[in-house]
């Protein structure tokens, strides 16, 4: 079923991870259950500067976000416990590599690359990379303006990167954060940044509403996915745990509520 991207944000945001892996990696352990079972918690890695997947609630300062919200509600619905470790993208993307985690969920693409390495679930989310310029910029109108001389920020190890290296001249400033490419931009310091459309637009409407501009169409089609090492027996009830809440209407419930309306079909 096709996930379409919401055009209305909502001010909370966030990131969802969780997941499992087989006896030879990840760090599970065994907590109590309600009804005196033992129940499986899983390390999850993920971020905690991307929204509106996942973020910091400045009020609760509690983790939240959609990529939060779903994966819990996978972990309720397949029957386990996840406990999240924050990091940096690069960070989480290397840890599930080594198997350092049970899985990983933070805005990650799906890959073929990627899939050389780690294991994904069926995707959860549909995107898609968008360049982005200062509001007076009347230079830069799509990707075809970028130049050996065009100073373009994104995330580091992110898709964005890539793209950037393997098709464009650019000179690339790669950032820990996104938010770190945004400010740069904003200061001046670079020409544009290229990055997920959802988080563009939910920053655009929080900090850089009539300072920032989208330019030019969205130029790939990407595909959410939450990470697992190589051979993870956690997959297979990941996904089916996913699939049931996108039948049930649950999914759908947490996609309107972070994105303003629900996915088409749901």
């Amino acid at each position: 079923m096709t996930i379409r991207i919401g055009t209305a944000f909502v001010a909370s945001a966030v990131l969802v991870l969780a997941a499992c892996n087989n006896s030879e990696t990840g760090t599970s352990d065994h907590t109590g259950g309600a009804d005196g079972d033992n129940v499986e918690t899983y390390q999850v890695a993920t971020d905690n500067n991307f929204v509106p997947f996942e973020f910091i609630d400045l009020e609760t300062n509690e983790l939240t976000g959609f990529d939060i919200e779903l994966m819990k509600a996978i972990a309720e619905e397949a029957g386990f416990a996840v406990e999240f470790q924050q990091m940096d993208f690069s960070g989480a993307l290397s840890g599930i590599e080594q198997g350092s985690y049970d899985a990983a969920i933070n805005g990650m693409t799906i890959t073929e690359e990627r899939k050389e390495n780690i294991d994904f679930s069926d995707p959860y989310y549909e995107s898609g990379l968008v360049l982005t310029v200062a509001e007076e910029d009347d230079v830069i109108e799509s990707i075809d303006d970028i130049t050996s001389s065009t100073k373009v920020a994104t995330r580091l190890s992110s898709t964005s990167q890539t793209y950037l290296e393997d098709n464009t001249e650019a000179q690339v400033d790669a950032y820990p954060e996104i938010t770190e490419a945004y400010q740069a931009l904003l200061a001046g310091h670079v020409d544009a940044v290229l990055y997920d459309m959802p988080n563009v637009q939910y920053f655009m409407q929080q900090q850089g509403e009539g300072q920032m501009k989208m330019v030019g169409e969205r130029l790939t089609g990407e595909e959410y996915g939450i990470a697992f090492p190589k051979g993870s027996d956690l997959v297979e009830p990941v996904n089916e745990a996913l699939a049931t809440l996108m039948e049930n209407g649950t999914y759908g419930d947490i996609y309107e509520k972070y994105f303003g309306e629900r996915p088409e079909g749901m």
